[in-house]
């Protein structure tokens, strides 16, 4: 890839991941190889079983175990997805760093910046090192601006009505 630039899906709105895994099909599309790495998530969405489907060439990894939500979680278990997500962070460099993909997707990462299991300093250095032939996405509820700087592009997701308001939980195919 020529060029490679940063991508931010953010905002309280749905379809973050859904925006990345359509821009990484596209990319599949085009010859290019996509790494996902997804945070805060398990592999039991309907979407990581269809990107199994992709493989070789639309790649996913989770690095965390399985567990409730983060809410839900003892200051142990907490302290260790800190360390998972590190240790994901750093397989993202290596990603990078040897060329194994066009296209890599950090699924949720803001949002564990934002709750503390990553640092806006860790995924801004990875930015930073970033090389021009890697199309680098980000995804989450929140930007710090420390980031939102370094992006050549921000689509902001909106929540306008969702039907948990109206006390509907998530439908597995349609919402996970």
């Amino acid at each position: 890839m020529e060029n490679g630039l940063v991508q931010v899906y953010c905002g309280k709105g749905k379809g973050k991941t859904t925006a990345a895994i359509g821009l990484g099909i596209r990319a599949i599309g085009n010859d290019y190889e996509v790494i996902m790495i997804q945070f805060l998530k398990n592999d039991t969405t309907g979407e990581c079983r269809t990107i199994e489907t992709l493989e070789p060439h639309f790649k996913t990894f989770h690095f965390e175990k399985k567990r409730g939500f983060t809410w839900q979680l003892s200051d142990d278990e907490k302290q260790e997805l800190k360390s998972e997500t590190s240790n994901a962070l750093k397989f993202a460099s290596k990603v990078m760093d040897t060329g194994q993909c066009d296209v890599l997707i950090l699924d949720e990462i803001l949002n564990s910046i934002e709750l503390g299991f990553a640092t806006e300093e860790e995924v801004c250095e990875l930015i930073d090192g970033k090389s021009d032939d890697v199309e680098l996405v980000l995804t989450g509820r929140c930007l710090p601006d420390s980031i939102a700087q370094r992006a050549h592009y921000i689509s902001r997701i909106e929540d306008v009505k969702h039907p948990m308001e109206k006390g509907i939980d998530a439908r597995r195919g349609i919402e996970y």
